[in-house]
C-alpha cells in the first residue's frame, strides 16, 4: 500500500488518536447544528457540545502526536539517523503532503477552539446552565426565580456581573460546587446570604439607581382573614422611598437616610443576619453615631471579632428573585386575584393549612393537598362541595401550584428558611434595627414609628366604607388584640414559629 505520509504516522497509538479526534469533532459539529436548527434548548446539549467533547478531541490529538514520537523513537533504534529530530523536507511528497495536514489542521483547531471556547464560556454563563445542569440542587431556586420579578435577568447578571475579575473567582467558586453535587457534599438548603455576593454598586445599580429614585410610591396591599367569611381587609400605602437628586423632588426618605446620607456598618450575631445588636452610622460630615440593642446584649470578644458588614441593598432587598412566598401571602394573592373563590367557607385557612402540613416529597405533598381539601368541604360542607366543586377544584390547583413553587421537600426549603427583610410581617425585617430598642450613647433611639417608612392613605375592612385620609390614617389591627401589635413585631404571630 501507497504511504501518503511519513512512516512514524502509521502505528496504533495514532491511529486510534485519529480516531477520538475525528469522531469528536464530527459529533461537536452535528450538535451544533441541532442545536442552531432547534426551537427549544436543551442544556445538558451545550456541557456535551462545549466542555465534554472538546476534552475527548484534545486527548485523541495528544495521542496522535505521541503516536508519532513514540514511532519516531522506536526508527532510531532500529537504523542510523543523522538527527535526533524529525527532519522536514518539503520536496518529498510525503513530508510536504504531512506539513500540509498539520498546518491546516492547526489552523482549523485554532479556529474551532477560539469558537468552542467562546461557545463554552457563552454557554456555563447561561441561565440553562446555572439551573438545569444540577437539577436536584438548583431547582428551588430556579423554580422561583423563573416566577420573579427579575425573571428576565439573567443569573450571571446579578451573580456575576461585568469584567473579568468576578468571573474567575466565580468559576473557581462553581469548581468546588461541582465537587460537592459529584460527592454529595452539599447543605439542604443552601444557605442564604451568599457571604462572597458582589456589592450590589457593581449590579443592582446599574439598573437601580438610589441617587434618582421618586420620593414616594403608593402600594396597594388585601388580605383575607382565617375565619369562615374570609373577611377581606385592604390597604393603601404611600411608600416614603426617597430619592438622592435634588433637581428631581425632595431628598428624604428610606434609600436617603439608608444609603445616599450615611454609610451604615452592622454587626450581626448570626449567620442568617437576622440578629443585629450593633449599628454604627457615619453622615457625609463625618460624624459617628453607634446604636447598641438594649434587648440583645455585646460582648467585647464580639465587637473586637464580629462580622461586620456595610449596608447595601441587598441587606433588606436580600430576596430580589429568589423569592419563596409565605402561604398566607401567596393564598391572599391567588384570592386578591380573583383565582380562588373568595365565598368558600374557610378557603384561607384551608388552603393555608394544606400547604403547611408538612410532606416528605413533592407527588405525596400534591396528592394529599388535594384529598385534604376535597374531604374538609365534602365532609363539613357538603351542600357547598355539591354546589361548587368546579370552584373547589380551582381552588386545589392553584394551592397546589403554590406549593409547587414554593415548596421543596428533597432540599428542604420552604418559606421558613429563607426570611424576606422587605417589610415586617413574617420576618423580623425592619425591626431588626427599627426596633426601639437601639439606642446611642447620648439616648438617641432608632425609632420605630412606622409613619417613617410609610403612610396608611386608607383601611378598609370587608364591604364597610374605606377610612382615607392623605394625613394618614391610624392602623387598626383586623382581630382585635389591643395594643399588643403595637408592643411586639409582627413576625412574632404571623412568622415561621
Amino acid at each position: 500500500m501507497r504511504k501518503w505520509l511519513p512512516s512514524s504516522f502509521y502505528n496504533p497509538i495514532t491511529f486510534v488518536g485519529s480516531a477520538i479526534s475525528g469522531i469528536s469533532f464530527g459529533l461537536i459539529l452535528f450538535l451544533v447544528l441541532l442545536e442552531s436548527l432547534s426551537s427549544e434548548q436543551k442544556p445538558y446539549m451545550g456541557i456535551i457540545a462545549f466542555i465534554i467533547l472538546p476534552g475527548f478531541l484534545i486527548i485523541g490529538l495528544v495521542l496522535v502526536a505521541f503516536g508519532i514520537y513514540r514511532e519516531h523513537r522506536r526508527e532510531q533504534k532500529g537504523k542510523h539517523r543523522d538527527h535526533f529530530l524529525p527532519v522536514i523536507n518539503l520536496n518529498d511528497p510525503k513530508h510536504r503532503r504531512a506539513f500540509t495536514i498539520f498546518s491546516i489542521g492547526t489552523i482549523l483547531l485554532l479556529l474551532f477552539s477560539a469558537f468552542g471556547s467562546f461557545k463554552a464560556y457563552e454557554y456555563t454563563d447561561s441561565d440553562q446552565f446555572c439551573g438545569t445542569i444540577c437539577h436536584k440542587v438548583m431547582n428551588p431556586e430556579y423554580t422561583a426565580y423563573q416566577n420573579s420579578p427579575h425573571a428576565h435577568v439573567g443569573c450571571v447578571k446579578c451573580h456575576i456581573g461585568p469584567g473579568a475579575d468576578w468571573f474567575v473567582r466565580s468559576k473557581i467558586s462553581g469548581s468546588y460546587q461541582v465537587y460537592s453535587v459529584l460527592f454529595n457534599k452539599y447543605p439542604r438548603p443552601i444557605p442564604t446570604p451568599i457571604s462572597n455576593l458582589r456589592p450590589a454598586k457593581e449590579t443592582c445599580e446599574q439598573c437601580h439607581w438610589p441617587n434618582v429614585f421618586y420620593n414616594k410610591m403608593e402600594k396597594k396591599k388585601v388580605y383575607y382573614l382565617s375565619d369562615e367569611e374570609n373577611s377581606r381587609m385592604a390597604l393603601t400605602l404611600l411608600i416614603n422611598i426617597g430619592g438622592g437628586n435634588e433637581a428631581s423632588g425632595v431628598t428624604s426618605g428610606i434609600h436617603w437616610h439608608m444609603n445616599i446620607a450615611n454609610t451604615i456598618t452592622y454587626l450581626a450575631t448570626d449567620s442568617a443576619r437576622q440578629v443585629i445588636p450593633w449599628v454604627k452610622i457615619q453622615s457625609k460630615d463625618g460624624k459617628v453615631t453607634v446604636y447598641k440593642s438594649t434587648d440583645i446584649p455585646v460582648s467585647k470578644e464580639q465587637l473586637k471579632s464580629g462580622n461586620y458588614r456595610t449596608m447595601d441593598c441587598i441587606d433588606c432587598h436580600n430576596r430580589p428573585t429568589h423569592i419563596y412566598n409565605p402561604p398566607s401571602s401567596a393564598v391572599n394573592n391567588m384570592m386578591a386575584a380573583g383565582f380562588i373563590d373568595t365565598t368558600l367557607p374557610y378557603i384561607k385557612s384551608v388552603s393555608v393549612q394544606a400547604l403547611e402540613a408538612g410532606y416528605s416529597s413533592k407527588p405525596v405533598a400534591l396528592d394529599s393537598i388535594k384529598t385534604y381539601m376535597e374531604e374538609f368541604y365534602e365532609g363539613n360542607y357538603p351542600a357547598v362541595y355539591a354546589q361548587k366543586k368546579e370552584a373547589i377544584e380551582e381552588a386545589i390547583d392553584k394551592v397546589q401550584t403554590i406549593y409547587s413553587r414554593n415548596y421543596f421537600p428533597s432540599m428542604n426549603v420552604s418559606w421558613k428558611k429563607f426570611p424576606n427583610n422587605i417589610g415586617h410581617l413574617y420576618s423580623p425585617g425592619c425591626f431588626r434595627c427599627h426596633d426601639g430598642k437601639h439606642v446611642s450613647a447620648d439616648g438617641k433611639v432608632i425609632t420605630k414609628n412606622c409613619t417613617v417608612c410609610h403612610t396608611i392613605l386608607a383601611q378598609q375592612f370587608g364591604n364597610q366604607k374605606p377610612e382615607l385620609s392623605l394625613q394618614g390614617v391610624n392602623y387598626k389591627h383586623p382581630i382585635d388584640i389591643g395594643d399588643s401589635w403595637k408592643e411586639m413585631n409582627c413576625s412574632d404571630c404571623h412568622g415561621k414559629n
